[in-house]
């Protein structure tokens, strides 16, 4: 996957405080086969693939959906390695953000995540939202959770976050701005879903 270099970020923030986004309980081994992935639904207004590159161009109102994912941008550009595991880049036109929206139901939880481009790797399970990057989590309705920076690294298999500060970020002075709330109030949020499930 292309990343940003780290000669070109100001600063290097690593947030680990940070995994009480996601309330875990353990975290979960990265999917190392490509079979078990989900399948891929992409809608766009064109489409060109590129046998010989594996690599498919998608552009115009895209909406790619992936298991619990949902992707929004104005390009997707999607390839497969040779082991199968997919890759994506997405962007967004004319000042827009590319939008993924995560749920985990089990949980009760949403991850919105927002950018001028989107990378993912299918094979390490990780999303990076670049430029204007803002990730925010919702537990039960309730937004709780929300880090803003350059770039902003989410690992849906082991729900670490990891937030990257620099010219273009999202919060005042090209730093790192995370909100994080007490674990507490995350496991009262989903315990209320859980009740009003249940009745």
């Amino acid at each position: 996957m292309n990343r940003l270099s780290i000669q070109h970020l100001c600063r290097w923030v690593c947030i680990s405080a940070l995994m009480a986004l996601s309330s875990l309980a353990s975290a979960q081994p990265t999917n190392d086969n490509p079979a078990e992935e989900p399948d891929t639904l992409i809608l766009s207004d064109t489409l060109n693939y590129d046998d010989i590159k594996q690599e498919s161009t998608f552009t115009g109102n895209v909406v790619m959906t992936r298991g619990q994912m949902t992707l929004n941008s104005d390009t997707l550009i999607m390839r497969e390695d040779e082991e199968g595991f997919q890759y994506g880049t997405a962007t967004a036109n004319d000042g827009k953000l590319v939008f993924i929206r995560q749920e985990n139901p089990e949980k009760f939880e949403v991850i919105e995540a927002r950018g001028l481009r989107a990378e993912y790797n299918g094979k390490t399970e990780e999303i990076e939202m670049i430029g204007q990057a803002i990730v925010t989590k919702y537990v039960c309705g309730k937004r709780l959770d929300n880090i803003r920076g350059e770039r902003v690294i989410y690992n849906q298999a082991t729900s670490i976050y990891k937030a990257f500060g620099g010219p273009n970020s999202s919060a005042a002075g090209g730093r790192v701005r995370s909100v994080a709330t007490p674990g507490a109030k995350a496991e009262a949020a989903a315990a209320e879903c859980q009740q009003n499930q249940n009745r």
